[in-house]
């Protein structure tokens, strides 16, 4: 634009006053520092997570008395501002006693509107770009806090379980809740002597400061989503032990399990053997430590960063491997590749599923053709498991069983369509590239178009987001020859894949979570 056209008719010496004049004009005043936002605008949980700030690592310091549920202590936070804060929240609903910002004593109170938002106004305001170190104190009794009508906290006869999902933080410790925001986490917990606390990653020691009582302490050194760190206290049996890769594997047993004990325990031992079958699908392990917890005190399991913990349900009929599958694949995705947002809930279910048909085969207990096969047939084009879509399902359907079964069928159709090259160089780059992150289903469509040079989007539309049965199975037959051939052996007698029995059960147990 020339000078002539800017000035208008006021000609060129007109124009030139005006820039003089700018360049002497008084500088704008900065705008003001303002509040971080209480939530990161997940739609299914509009107040998930907060605004204003990036936390890095947790240390999570408490003390716990299963007699009385009183738990005690502080949580650290170390965080950097991404704008110039007057205020920000935190997701927790337990009471607090004081709060500190970067040394200095803090105001805090908690959203009228919302009780589990923690609004903390720190002494001076936060400059963006600067490092942040919160100190939450706080003591009470979990198991009586409700937000939104649940808790999350799960009380036992010797302990409690912090497990669950989409949330269980704000029942224990102070966080900006939502899996975009993930940090590296260190957990000490003190028990009394004849009780375990169990957490994620390594276990770095136990130490007594006192008698009568241990302090456990754990420490995640990758990225992790808040509703992944995970607590279960309780007389459990601990197993420690190394992996063949030399990693370090402390699994835990419940004795209440009772008969059901032995069944748990040779489905969770294997799952270093698991790890190692998973890694020839979807890559490299992502951590640095591996375990698991079985529990009386839940009837779902949930993928806790290396050490998911499994309720009481799954050893009902005896061993169950597949679960464990499941829980593990989660590992890649779910854990260390993390959703976007809560829609995107078929990246975590999908492929866990899908995982238990890649078992399922390597253990001899029917193929994956064999039981995608089996799952298309088992819901009848008029049920309304057609009618929840994967790929986004709702807050209401998230752990609806299709977001399960239909989400593993969905991964199939996406194998049989690309072909088993493109499919497991696929599965490998998206962890490669993604890892420690998050990321949304229309990345991953992206990706698979990428490595397999196929169109896809109609393939994603029929299987993800649109309701109703395909016309085909994932293998490419229609519904009627798919119908008459469901898992026939070579001999054409019509059977029904071994390993399926428990594969509904993990899906009918995992429907609430998982």
């Amino acid at each position: 634009m020339s000078l002539r056209t800017r000035a208008g008719q006021g000609g060129v010496a007109t124009g030139i006053a005006a820039i003089l004049f700018a360049s002497l004009s008084v500088p704008t005043a900065a705008a003001a520092p303002g509040p971080g936002a209480g939530g990161v605008g997940d739609p299914y949980y509009p107040g998930a997570g907060n605004g204003g700030y990036d936390v890095a690592h947790y240390d999570i310091r408490l003390t716990y008395q299963p007699a009385t549920d009183l738990l005690s202590g502080s949580t650290t936070i170390l965080a950097t501002a991404t704008q110039d804060l007057s205020s920000f929240n935190l997701d927790f609903g337990l009471k607090v006693k004081s709060v500190r910002v970067n040394n200095a004593v803090a105001k805090f109170a908690n959203d009228p509107k919302d009780p589990s938002e923690l609004v903390v106004t720190p002494a001076k305001p936060l400059a963006k770009g600067k490092p942040i170190t919160v100190v939450v104190s706080y003591a009470d009794t979990p198991s009586q806090v409700k937000i939104d009508g649940v808790t999350a906290w799960k009380k036992t006869p010797d302990g409690a379980l912090a497990v669950d999902e989409p949330q269980s933080a704000e029942w224990w410790y102070p966080s900006s809740d939502h899996p975009t925001d993930k940090a590296n986490f260190d957990v000490s917990v003190e028990v009394p002597d004849n009780v375990s606390a169990l957490s994620n990653g390594t276990l770095t020691g136990k130490t007594k400061q006192r008698a009568g009582w241990t302090r456990w302490n754990w420490r995640s050194t990758q990225p992790q989503a808040t509703y992944l760190a995970s607590l279960e206290i309780g007389a459990f049996e601990v197993l420690e032990s190394t992996t063949p890769s030399g990693q370090q594997f402390i699994t835990a047993y419940d004795p209440a399990l009772g008969a059901a004990l032995p069944s748990a325990k040779v489905s969770i031992e294997r799952s270093p053997e698991v790890v190692e079958f998973l890694e020839t699908q979807f890559g490299p392990y992502p951590f640095d430590a591996q375990g698991g917890v079985a529990s009386n005190g839940i009837g779902f399991a949930l993928e806790n960063q290396t050490r998911p913990v499994y309720g009481n349900g799954f050893w009902r009929r005896g061993a169950n491997t597949s679960v464990v599958a499941h829980e593990l694949a989660h590992q890649w995705f779910g854990d260390s590749v993390s959703l976007g947002r809560w829609s995107d809930i078929w990246l975590n279910e999908g492929f866990a599923s899908y995982a238990e048909y890649l078992w399922s085969e390597q253990e001899g207990e029917g193929t994956v053709d064999e039981l995608a096969e089996y799952t298309y047939n088992l819901y009848p084009a008029d049920s309304d498991f057609w009618q929840v879509l994967p790929g986004d399902p709702g807050a209401e359907n998230q752990f609806d069983g299709a977001v399960y079964d239909r989400g593993a069928l969905a991964v199939h159709a996406l194998r049989k369509a690309v072909g088993d090259e493109a499919f497991f160089q696929l599965l490998k780059t998206w962890q490669a590239q993604k890892k420690g992150g998050h990321a949304r289903i229309s990345e991953f469509i992206a990706l698979a178009e990428k490595i397999s040079g196929k169109p896809l989007h109609e393939l994603f539309q029929t299987w993800l987001f649109q309701k109703g049965r395909p016309a085909t199975s994932p293998n490419g037959a229609s519904a009627e020859v798919s119908a008459g051939s469901v898992a026939r052996s070579a001999g054409g007698a019509l059977v029904q894949p071994k390993s399926f029995p428990e594969i509904q059960f993990t899906h009918q147990q995992l429907a609430a979570h998982g």
